[in-house]
C-alpha cells in the first residue's frame, strides 16, 4: 500500500541568520483576503496617527546675540558649519553637532549685519549699514601642539580685508568659484577680494531705488539675480557688466533663491504673503503660488535637493513646502519665537536653520517625525512602508483629516481667517464689478497679475 505524505523542509520556515526575522508564507491570491483593502485602510488611518503624534520637530537653539537674527548662511561642502549675523553688528560662527560657538565677532560692524556669505578657503564676508565689507577668517587654529586656540585669541581676530563703500550695503553674495563677490545698496557692484575698489557696477537705466537682496546662480554663475525696493526682480550678467532683464511685480519681493538641481527656476518671497516660483525663460509670469502665511514673507530656501524649500514670515512660523503642492505640508512655531528674518536648509537636507528677532537661530528637523541617531534597518523600512500608505490614502477624508490638519497659535489662526475673509471679499467685489460693466473684460487669472511689466 503506498501512502503520499506532505513533507516541509524545516530550512524554509527559519531564518538563514542569527537575528534574521521567521519568514512568513503568504497566499497573494485576493480571493483569499476579502478584507485587505479595510485593513490596508486601518493601517494608513494608524500611520498618520502615529505621524502626528511623533511629530516634534525642534531640536535646539543656538544663543549668543542680543539683537534679532538677520542673517543666516552655511559653509558649502561642510555639514556642521553655519555663520549668523545681528542687528548688533555681531557675527557668530557655531558648529551644528556640538552647538557651540566656533568663533565670536562682537563689534563686528557698527549697526545692523545687512548680509554674508563664505568665501573659499574657510573665509567669511560680511557687510552692514556702516558701509564697510569685511573679510574674515573663520577657520580653527592650532598652536602647534594640538590644542585649538583659545576663545579670547579666537574673539580677537581681525578681519583679513576691508572693503569700503559710499552707501550703506543691504546683501552680499559670493561666486561660486572665483574669488569676486557682489554687494547690493543704491546699484550692484562686483567686487575682487584682492582690490579695495569694485571692478564694475551694474544697474537698470531707470532704477532709482536699493537693491534688497541679490544671488549667484548655482550652475551659470556669470548670471547674478537681485530684487529692489521698487518692487523690481533682475537679471545681471556679470561678463557684460549690463542688467539684461527686469520685471516689476506687483508687490516688492523680500527674499530670494535659486532652485540648486535646476538651474532656471528661482523663489521669490512677498510682502503680499505668497511665495512664488518662477522660470528665468518665462518671466511674464510665476510657474507656482504657494499660499499659506498670514502676513510678508521675509526668508525663503530651496532644500539641497531642489524638491523642497522653506519660508519663514513676519506671522512668526515657519512653512515647510513641496514644489508640487501649493499648500504648505507642515508649519513649525514657537511659544517664543518672534518674527522670522532667516531661514536656510542644512546641506545634508536633514534640518531647518531660523533666525528671529528675539536673538535665538533655531534648529529644526526638515521632518518632524524623523529619528534622530542610529535607526535599525527594519525600522526604516517599517517607516517607508508607513510613509506609502499615508501617501496612497491622502484622498480618504479621515485620513486626510489627520494627515493634514496643523494647529496655529491663536494670534496666527485669527489672521489667516481675516485674510481669507478678506480675499472673498475682494474676489466677490471683482467679480460683480466684471459682471456689471459696461464693457465686458474676461476674467483675468490670478498668475497674470503677479508681474506688471518686463523690461528688457
Amino acid at each position: 500500500m503506498k501512502i503520499s505524505v506532505l513533507h516541509h523542509a524545516p530550512a524554509h520556515h527559519l531564518p538563514l541568520r542569527s537575528g534574521d526575522p521567521t519568514p512568513v508564507s503568504r497566499n497573494l491570491d485576493p480571493a483569499v483576503h476579502p478584507f485587505a483593502r479595510a485593513r490596508e485602510r486601518a493601517r494608513a488611518l494608524n500611520a498618520a496617527k502615529l505621524e502626528r503624534m511623533f511629530s516634534k520637530p525642534f531640536v535646539g537653539a543656538l544663543d549668543g546675540h542680543v539683537d534679532g537674527v538677520y542673517c543666516i548662511v552655511k559653509k558649502p561642502g561642510v555639514l556642521n558649519t553655519i555663520a549668523s549675523g545681528s542687528g548688533d553688528g555681531g557675527v557668530i560662527v557655531y558648529d551644528l553637532p556640538t552647538r557651540e560657538k566656533v568663533l565670536r565677532f562682537p563689534g563686528a560692524h557698527k549697526g545692523v549685519v545687512s548680509g554674508m556669505a563664505f568665501a573659499e578657503e574657510g573665509r567669511l564676508l560680511s557687510c552692514g549699514i556702516d558701509k564697510l565689507v569685511k573679510l574674515w577668517d573663520v577657520q580653527a587654529t592650532s598652536d602647534g601642539d594640538g590644542f585649538v586656540e583659545d576663545v579670547e585669541r579666537r574673539t580677537a581676530r581681525k578681519p583679513v580685508a576691508v572693503f569700503p563703500g559710499k552707501v550703506a550695503f543691504n546683501c552680499i553674495d559670493h561666486h561660486r568659484s572665483d574669488q569676486i563677490f557682489a554687494t547690493g545698496s543704491d546699484v550692484v557692484h562686483v567686487w575682487d577680494e584682492n582690490k579695495s575698489a569694485p571692478v564694475s557696477t551694474m544697474s537698470f537705466p531707470t532704477t532709482v531705488e536699493s537693491v534688497t537682496t541679490l544671488k549667484f546662480n548655482w550652475s551659470e554663475t556669470s548670471i547674478l539675480a537681485s530684487t529692489g525696493s521698487d518692487r523690481t526682480f533682475t537679471l545681471y550678467d556679470i561678463r557684460t557688466g549690463k542688467a539684461e532683464r527686469r520685471i516689476v511685480l506687483a508687490m516688492r519681493a523680500n527674499a530670494l533663491s535659486w532652485n540648486p538641481t535646476f538651474p532656471t527656476k528661482f523663489l521669490l518671497g512677498s510682502e503680499d504673503h505668497n511665495v512664488y516660483a518662477f522660470d528665468i525663460r518665462r518671466l511674464e509670469k510665476p510657474t507656482g503660488i504657494y499660499k499659506g502665511h498670514a502676513a510678508a514673507v521675509m526668508s525663503c530656501d530651496w532644500s539641497p535637493t531642489g524638491t523642497e524649500f522653506v519660508s519663514g514670515s513676519w506671522d512668526r512660523t515657519i512653512r515647510l513646502w513641496n514644489d508640487t503642492d501649493r499648500v504648505s505640508k507642515d508649519v513649525y512655531h514657537g511659544r517664543r519665537m518672534q518674527r522670522v528674518f532667516a531661514t536656510t536648509y542644512s546641506n545634508d537636507a536633514r534640518f531647518i536653520l531660523s533666525g528671529s528677532d528675539d536673538g535665538n537661530v533655531r534648529i529644526w528637523k526638515a521632518r518632524a517625525s524623523e529619528k534622530l541617531g542610529a535607526v535599525h534597518a527594519r525600522e526604516v523600512a517599517a517607516k517607508r512602508y508607513r510613509d506609502k500608505l499615508r501617501e496612497r490614502w491622502r484622498p480618504d477624508p479621515e485620513v486626510g483629516k489627520v494627515d493634514r490638519r496643523r494647529f496655529l497659535p491663536k494670534p496666527v489662526k485669527l489672521a489667516v481667517e481675516r485674510k481669507r475673509e478678506m480675499l472673498e471679499t475682494r474676489k466677490r467685489k471683482e467679480e460683480l464689478a466684471r459682471k456689471h460693466a459696461r464693457v465686458k473684460k474676461e476674467r483675468k487669472p490670478e498668475s497674470e497679475k503677479v508681474v506688471i511689466a518686463e523690461q528688457e
